[in-house]
Order: C-alpha cells, then sequence, then structure tokens
C-alpha cells in the first residue's frame, strides 16, 4: 500500500502551537505568498507614484464614497466622529467577515484556490490607494505602514489556508488522505486552525489602526 504521509497532521491541543505547525508544514508556500503579496502593494505603489498617478485619485474618491454610503457608512462614521471602540470593533468585523472569509476563503471552497486571486487584487489595490503620492499622504503613511503589515500578514495567512485548502481537495495524499473527500475536510480542518492567527492578527490591526487613524495620523497631515 501507498504511504500517505508526506504531510504531518498536527496533532496538539494546544490552538496557536497547532497553527504554527500548520504554517510550518507548508513553509515555503507561506514565504512564497508573503513576496508575492507585499512585492504586488510596493509594485502598485511604484506605478501609481511613476506612471499613472491620476489612478490613486479616481481610486481615492470611489474609496470616500464607499464609508460614507452604503454598508461601510457606518465604520466611515465611528471614524469620523473619533468613536474608538466602534471603530475598532466594526473595522475587526468588516475585515475578517467581508475581507477575509467571504472574499477570500468562501470562493476557494466552491472553486479551489479562487480566493488567491482576490487576496492578490487586495494587495494591488493597497499599493495603488496607498502610495505616499503627496505630503498629505506621505505623512500619515509613516504609522499606517504598520497596519498594512499586520493586516496584509492577516490576508497573507488567509491566503495560505485558501492554498492548503486547494491542495487538500485536489491531491489528499499531500496530507495522509485517501480521496478527495477526506482531503476536502482536512483542508477545513487546517484552515480552521490557521484562522487562529487570522482572527488575532485582525484584532491587533483594527486596535492600532483605530488610534492611529483617529489620534495620531491627523498629527502628521
Amino acid at each position: 500500500m501507498a504511504t500517505l504521509t508526506q504531510t504531518r497532521v498536527p496533532t496538539t491541543v494546544n490552538p496557536f502551537r497547532r497553527s504554527f505547525e500548520i504554517i510550518r508544514a507548508d513553509l515555503g508556500a507561506y514565504f512564497v505568498l508573503n513576496a508575492i503579496y507585499y512585492g504586488l502593494v510596493i509594485l502598485g505603489m511604484i506605478y501609481v507614484t511613476y506612471f499613472d498617478p491620476g489612478l490613486q485619485t479616481t481610486l481615492l474618491q470611489a474609496a470616500g464614497k464607499a464609508f460614507t454610503e452604503g454598508p461601510l457608512s457606518a465604520l466611515g462614521s465611528a471614524y469620523d466622529g473619533g468613536q474608538v471602540i466602534s471603530a475598532i470593533v466594526l473595522t475587526f468585523l468588516v475585515n475578517l467577515f467581508l475581507g477575509t472569509l467571504i472574499e477570500i476563503s468562501v470562493p476557494a471552497l466552491i472553486i479551489p484556490f479562487s480566493g488567491l486571486l482576490m487576496g492578490l487584487l487586495r494587495a494591488s489595490l493597497w499599493g495603488l490607494l496607498l502610495a505616499p503620492t503627496t505630503p498629505n499622504l506621505a505623512g500619515p503613511m509613516i504609522p499606517h505602514s504598520l497596519t498594512l503589515l499586520i493586516e496584509g500578514q492577516a490576508y497573507v495567512l488567509a491566503m495560505l489556508a485558501v492554498y492548503i485548502q486547494g491542495k487538500a481537495f485536489i491531491w489528499p495524499a499531500a496530507y495522509g488522505q485517501i480521496g478527495h473527500l477526506r482531503g476536502y475536510v482536512e483542508g477545513l480542518r487546517r484552515t480552521g486552525g490557521i484562522y487562529v492567527l487570522v482572527t488575532l492578527a485582525l484584532a491587533v490591526a483594527a486596535i492600532y489602526e483605530a488610534l492611529e487613524v483617529i489620534f495620531l495620523a491627523p498629527l502628521l497631515r
């Protein structure tokens, strides 16, 4: 009988330790996704700074409209009104459910690997939107870079979960499983393990972003 233990299945009951074991099992993919994600952010910033500054203006106007009208208006109002707790909670919920689960993870449960495209699109848009092309943007981007790093890491981890989900379904033997259904379930288990860190990263990012945008960024404009 063929050996089906190419990638060890994490068994520890500590959720954080298990999360790191899951990442360690696909460490190469994790590093590649980090390089691609943050690389796209940088490339987007370079493009809009040197080749098409007008694109950033258009995107910023669209983003501003999104936070004043529709479902995201409550989040925009929380930031405009200096409501720190509301801003933290709403930022966390929007990023977790809309930015991560709905846009990245759920599509990949239907079409393997599809959530990777949304993650890469988000990275590109970040670069285009947040490039420090003017003094008004350059100052606030100094502290906001940490937000990009922490929140971006959550999206990288969500993309890693998408990669693992697709890999487990298509090549179940890679995770010691027989059959695509068992591979799919194993992918879900590992996705759940990674989401422990995704949730933690988004919580930390939401706290920092709310404090940074409400209190620090206005001083640097």
